[in-house]
């Protein structure tokens, strides 16, 4: 089996005397989707939240790529390809889909302020602006690749989020709530695009209460109760546990 590509280590997050992690245990395999539900309350946001550098553990260790990179900054872990994109479409809402594409390439755009004024860093643009109109091609928005962020529909601006966080490279995409407020058209989509961010290498973890959504994308699930590990396996294995169904799921794992 190939070796975990993120971890976490006896995870424990206090917030004074509440204790919204306790001493959490799991493993992400490389080219997987993997995804972490429970009910609301469970910890899962914060688990998120400490994966991608807001908190710092109080206990415990985050391991990714084989290092403990517990506590760095989460623009210490973009750049070394842990990304995490938020529940609430982070763009800029007033500049085009292109733009906010070629944004996303910051972190590998070395020319300063002064050299483009210059015009010295023109190359290095031009090479920018054909990657971000490749990833607006994937992401199926190149009708709209002139349109202004805030003019989009809800599944759109989802899809450019993603595409956003996909031009910075991220080895592990860290998907927050992806599906929430879609119809089943938008949903269905989404579940596309992300079986093709997979299949183009990258790791994916998502947080999402859409049952259906989590079942057909997820090849292992990590289910959270009270803030710790209530189980883990299969879709099939999560979807026939007495404790998920109990806890959680129960008549919405039918649905699914």
């Amino acid at each position: 089996m190939s070796q975990a590509i993120l971890e976490v280590r006896d995870l424990t997050r206090t917030f004074g005397g509440l204790t919204a992690v306790n001493r959490l245990n799991f493993s992400v395999s490389p080219g997987s989707v993997h995804g972490l539900i429970g009910p609301n309350g469970a910890g899962k946001t914060t688990t998120f939240n400490v994966i991608s550098g807001f908190y710092a553990p109080t206990t415990g260790q985050v391991i990714y790529q084989g290092k403990n990179v517990s506590g760095m900054t989460t623009v210490s872990l973009a750049r070394i390809g842990l990304i995490r994109t938020f529940q609430g479409t982070t763009l800029f809402k007033e500049f085009t889909v292109l733009d906010n594409v070629k944004i996303g390439f910051h972190g590998s755009v070395r020319s300063t302020l002064i050299a483009q004024v210059l015009g010295a860093d023109r190359e290095e643009l031009a090479a920018i602006e054909k990657q971000a109109d490749e990833l607006i091609e994937f992401f199926g928005l190149a009708d709209l690749r002139n349109e202004l962020a805030a003019n989009l529909s809800h599944g759109h601006q989802r899809a450019l989020g993603i595409a956003v966080a996909l031009a910075a490279q991220p080895k592990v995409l860290l998907l927050d709530e992806p599906f929430t407020g879609m119809n089943p058209e938008e949903t269905s989509r989404m579940m596309t695009l992300v079986r093709s961010v997979r299949d183009r290498g990258v790791t994916i973890m998502l947080v999402e209460h859409d049952m259906h959504a989590i079942m057909g994308l997820c090849d292992k699930i990590t289910v959270m109760n009270f803030g710790s590990l209530l189980t883990e396996g299969t879709p099939q294995q999560v979807r026939t546990n007495p404790k998920v169904i109990e806890a959680y799921l129960g008549s919405a794992i039918d649905a699914a």
